[in-house]
């Protein structure tokens, strides 16, 4: 009877230990497998030798009229909202991961979970840069550190515009 009670305490689940793994699951396996599609993308994969010749030739068929120059500062821009795009998503990730939110959560908003995640999201932006430094075709940039961590930040803001918004309605 004492074992049917210890595991009532964790709904939907015969041991507390399924119940760990399960929110390893849903919390964290999505930032690390998100973490690991930065790193793959911090190879000679997604250089910018390689990227330019899928985005350049698709601006230039979007934009036929557009001078070369323009094709240029066109794909640098994209490369860089790349780098804004994807530690936002890691940082909303984190704060997820850290702040296990639910339907019509009544907790109030709290600046721990965003301070942690843009914090990880920036250790993780200069590792990524170590990284590519490492890399023959690739260098690493303290610019894109600063540019991934304002990423991070603007996600983060936006996971704080879209509480607020829902709290409010």
């Amino acid at each position: 009877m004492r074992l049917l009670h210890s595991t009532r305490s964790v709904p939907g689940c015969l041991h507390p230990g399924v119940a760990r793994r399960g929110r390893f699951i849903k919390c964290w396996l999505p930032v690390l497998i998100w973490m690991a599609l930065i790193f793959s993308g911090s190879t000679d994969l997604m250089s910018s030798q390689r990227t330019s010749r899928i985005i350049g030739p698709l601006v230039h068929w979007m934009l036929p009229s557009l001078p070369e120059e323009t094709v240029g500062q066109v794909v640098f821009v994209v490369r860089k909202m790349a780098h804004v795009t994807e530690y936002a998503i890691l940082a909303m990730l984190v704060w997820r991961a850290l702040r296990r939110p639910v339907k019509s959560d009544p907790r109030p908003w709290s600046w721990r979970e965003p301070a942690w995640a843009l914090a990880l999201a920036a250790l993780y932006a200069i590792s990524d840069e170590l990284h590519q430094s490492l890399v023959a075709s690739r260098f690493g940039s303290p610019g894109d550190v600063l540019l991934d961590t304002a990423g991070a930040a603007g996600g983060l803001f936006l996971v704080w515009m879209t509480r607020h918004w829902h709290q409010r309605t």
